[in-house]
């Protein structure tokens, strides 16, 4: 899930069971195939298919697995053909969610998104009902480890034109425009291993839940939503305790 606390996904990520990077690995070649059948299948002539490859081997896609989608896109032009959905609605005690979803059915996924947001307590609005509470930006997590100096890193991320870098514990999380992510993004990949880089929406201010049945209802309609083959990302304004993400 994608919320504030994005170092906590990634580490899922990382630990994920067979199942679970299986799933990661099937949304992620769907991107693939869109941006392919968009664009062409040469990453140096398609802008979308080398961000989205590097995406791949941030989550440790294979590279066979990632050529062999490309190869696929490229020479079926009548086979899968994905539609780029955004819905928007509410969460329990109001939380803001943005879900991104590629389909070839846009039915089946409605009625399934629709499903989760009744089932767990709350309920799909209108486009646009809670997109303004986000700003899109260029997103970069890097591991903090004791061979990343942070004086350093704060001068290589603003030279290479990112906007801010937050230092935590765990990681630093620089923020860019979305347009300038692909240059920062470069720039520090050429000297630091990079757990991510990605355009996310960004929440503007936090939501709180106190109860905790409604904790539990935030987490489920969070966990169904990820897990449908459809949905690509899911964001919220949501501010989990570090133990529900």
């Amino acid at each position: 899930m994608s919320g504030h606390s994005k170092w906590s996904t990634i580490k899922r990520k990382k630990g994920a069971n067979d199942a679970q990077r299986a799933k990661i690995f099937t949304k992620i070649a769907r991107e693939i195939i869109v941006a392919v059948k968009a664009g062409g299948p040469d990453p140096e002539n398609n802008s979308r298919l080398k961000d989205i490859i590097s995406k791949a081997r941030s989550n440790n896609m294979p590279n066979d697995n990632i050529n062999r989608t490309i190869k696929k896109a490229a020479g079926d032009s009548d086979g899968d053909n994905y539609e780029s959905i955004t819905y928007e609605g509410y969460g329990p005690n109001g939380v803001a969610v943005i879900v991104e979803a590629l389909t070839d059915n846009r039915n089946r996924t409605a009625a399934d998104v629709r499903h989760y947001f009744d089932k767990f307590g709350g309920n799909l609005g209108q486009t646009g009902c809670v997109g303004f509470m986000f700003d899109q930006k260029g997103v970069i997590i890097i591991e903090n480890t004791s061979d990343v100096d942070e004086d350093t890193i704060t001068m290589d991320a603003l030279e290479a034109g990112a906007d801010d870098i937050e230092v935590n514990d765990d990681f630093y999380e620089i923020t860019t425009s979305p347009d300038a992510l692909r240059n920062v993004r470069d720039a520090l990949e050429a000297k630091y291993a990079l757990s991510s880089a990605e355009v996310s929406m960004v929440p503007q201010t936090m939501a709180d839940i106190d109860d905790e049945k409604q904790v539990i209802m935030m987490t489920k309609l969070l966990e169904a939503l990820e897990d449908n083959d459809d949905v690509q990302e899911v964001y919220h304004n949501w501010n989990a305790p570090d133990d529900e993400e």
